[in-house]
């Protein structure tokens, strides 16, 4: 297996998110609603296949901006699809940067020790500010990426 780092999103990337944006559609948001219903995302085999397909040969890292407080419903998530959840980064506890910054200065961090191969992400605004930064990036553009999720992920930096 090469050393070389494979990085994944998670929502929306291996995980359905979609049936918890009726969450975020309302105000005020539910938050502990859309977080609460996390474990039960159906699973998006298109994401992962390729995540599996990745960790062949590469280290497979999840890089997600879902709150540390869900750590083990998503590792259970990933062991239920039979994917490695060792390798997980999550957005600590109070951290509301975009997501764009929050995963830039991830895997800047990753890089110093490790060539990182792909970053596997569904958010538009992180692609292209990865893409900047000089990493190798694919956008996961198999499911519509929805505003609600967007506005989560870059200007409110919840998930």
């Amino acid at each position: 297996m090469d050393s070389s780092l494979a990085v994944f999103d998670i929502d929306g990337v291996v995980a359905d998110v979609r049936h918890r944006l009726r969450h975020l559609d309302r105000r005020p948001k539910d938050w502990a609603r859309f977080f609460a219903a996390a474990g039960r995302d159906p699973a998006l085999e298109e994401g992962i296949e390729l995540a599996r397909r990745y960790a062949q040969e590469h280290i497979l890292v999840w890089l997600t901006g879902r709150p540390e407080h869900l750590r083990q419903v998503t590792t259970d998530w990933l062991h239920q699809y039979d994917l490695p959840a060792e390798l997980l980064f999550m957005r600590p506890a109070g951290d509301r940067r975009p997501a764009r910054e929050f995963k830039a200065g991830q895997l800047a961090r990753m890089a110093r020790e490790s060539t990182i191969e792909i970053v596997v992400d569904d958010d538009p605004e992180v692609v292209a500010k990865l893409r900047k930064l000089g990493h190798p990036t694919r956008l996961a553009d198999w499911v519509p990426h929805s505003s609600t999720l967007q506005t989560a992920q870059e200007r409110e930096g919840r998930t």
